[in-house]
């Protein structure tokens, strides 16, 4: 009996694994993507934003990203920050209208920016990077789409270009997107109304009717007093025999 109980137990066991290992293999591994963070800004504003690359292959790093900034939404001020290990490069295109940031009017804008390792500063299998870049003034829009490309080291390269669809499920090879959200009115300060104005009658007033309110006050507690000290006298002279004459 205990044989046969051990020989069912092995048997469900493997069909377990079976099925799980059929299921899973079904689904498959879940690939990560090219990502900005954060995904969202205001807009007029500056955005510090971070590319976070993860490597997908398992034998090759990656060694190159390119991101190509949209075009129906130029940005006058780009700047990097210094990515250890990698050089960054800069591509510019002329924009019409020009754009206009602290006065000035800018014909040329930022288009794309290029990392490139150096050395053994390359992406490898399971790690990722982040490559900082901040942004400003940002565009009146809804969203800026970033068409990235990623290469590695065995020469493959990922195109994560391709832009949502409302209402659609995500595509496979999803662009990072930014949302960009409108900024909120400055609204003035209130005036103060007519009573929350005081005149110097006004604190005369108060004063007056705060003295009031204390001599109130003082002539309840000192009521309150008499009244006890009257209950306790009272209570004495109950409590003490009456003299015989």
């Amino acid at each position: 009996m205990t044989r046969f109980r051990r020989t069912a137990t092995a048997a469900a066991a493997l069909a377990f694994t079976a099925a799980a290992t059929a299921v899973l293999g079904f689904a498959g591994p879940v690939s990560a993507h090219v990502t900005v963070n954060p995904k969202e800004a205001v807009q007029g504003g500056y955005a510090r934003l971070a590319f976070r690359v993860p490597n997908e292959s398992d034998t090759a790093s990656t060694t190159k990203l390119e991101v190509t900034l949209p075009e129906n939404a130029p940005v006058g001020s780009v700047s990097t920050m210094p990515v250890p290990g990698w050089t960054v490069a800069t591509e510019k295109r002329k924009v019409d209208p020009p754009i206009e940031v602290h006065g000035s009017q800018l014909t040329e804008a930022i288009s794309k920016i290029t990392w490139t390792a150096t050395g053994d500063a390359a992406v490898k299998p399971g790690q990722f990077q982040e490559f900082p870049v901040s942004l400003g003034p940002l565009p009146k829009v809804d969203s800026m789409v970033f068409k990235v490309l990623q290469t590695y080291s065995d020469g493959e390269i990922s195109r994560w270009i391709d832009p949502p669809a409302p209402g659609a499920e995500e595509p496979e090879h999803p662009a990072p997107v930014l949302t960009l959200a409108a900024a909120a009115a400055s609204a003035g300060a209130p005036a103060p109304s007519a009573a929350a104005v005081s005149s110097p009658d006004d604190d005369d007033d108060d004063e007056g009717n705060g003295l009031a309110v204390g001599l109130g006050v003082a002539g309840l507690v000192a009521g309150l007093a008499g009244l006890v000290l009257g209950g306790l006298a009272f209570s004495r002279s109950r409590r003490e025999p009456v003299a015989k004459v």
